[in-house]
């Protein structure tokens, strides 16, 4: 059978990837910690109870109502070596404001994934949650891996807005990708590629040390005009 060739280019590496290792990750605003048991309770008064409930609309667990059920799923991801799960610590207050996890961890592939992302209402929306994706972007792409996937359910606006500011690339949706709790879902698919992270790099600093700051202590440009400028000749690095 008659062939065009190789399939696509060749790759090498000037480094190795390596499976992440269960380190602290520290920045300006949180740190990051490998999830441990001893994390169930401070977690359970800011995501767990009847209160927190729409925060797993989208989740492939919970709502957790009840204590012991939340410690036994704190229990179990914190053994867990894939997905990676870390307790997001706010440096400022010293509190617990959610978690967030590396997953489909594939080292010979080179691809990882960002997700497990479950912030508390005081996270949502702040300099802190996107730190907190910095963070996690960056280690990956220190890890030695080509390519961030994000993906969640199509339905899910909040989230695919998220993947957009985060300086992700839309790929598509896969239909009927899975079954979570008994209902369809539909994915949508994003990714950014190493190639493409010095760019978003520069753009996410830019943004997190920005003094430009309003009455409520909020940056007054958003993260998309960062994106835009420091995005305008991205063909250069391509």
């Amino acid at each position: 059978m008659a062939t065009d060739g190789a399939s696509g280019a060749e790759v090498n590496f000037d480094q190795d990837c390596i499976f992440p290792p269960r380190e602290k990750i520290v920045g300006d605003f949180v740190e990051l910690f490998p999830l441990q048991e001893e994390h169930a309770d401070d977690l359970y008064s800011i995501i767990g109870g009847e209160e927190t409930s729409k925060l797993y609309d989208y989740m492939g667990y919970g709502p957790f109502l009840d204590h012991a059920a939340f410690y036994t799923h704190i229990e179990h991801y914190a053994n867990t070596k894939d997905p990676q799960l870390y307790a997001i610590l706010n440096s400022k207050t010293r509190k617990l404001v959610g978690h967030i996890a590396f997953l489909r961890i594939d080292v010979p592939n080179r691809v990882i994934e960002i997700g497990h992302v479950l912030f508390s209402p005081s996270l949502q929306r702040t300099r802190e949650a996107t730190e907190t994706f910095y963070l996690m972007a960056n280690k990956a792409f220190e890890y030695g891996y080509r390519r961030l996937e994000w993906k969640c359910d199509s339905n899910n606006a909040a989230s695919r807005r998220a993947a957009l500011r985060f300086g992700h690339t839309f790929e598509g949706v896969f239909r009927q990708h899975m079954i979570r709790k008994g209902r369809n879902r539909d994915s949508a698919w994003y990714s950014i590629l190493d190639k493409e992270w010095r760019l978003r790099k520069s753009a996410f600093l830019s943004w997190l040390r920005s003094t430009k700051l309003d009455p409520s202590g909020k940056q007054i440009e958003g993260l998309k005009w960062y994106q835009e400028v420091h995005a305008s000749d991205d063909s250069q690095y391509q």
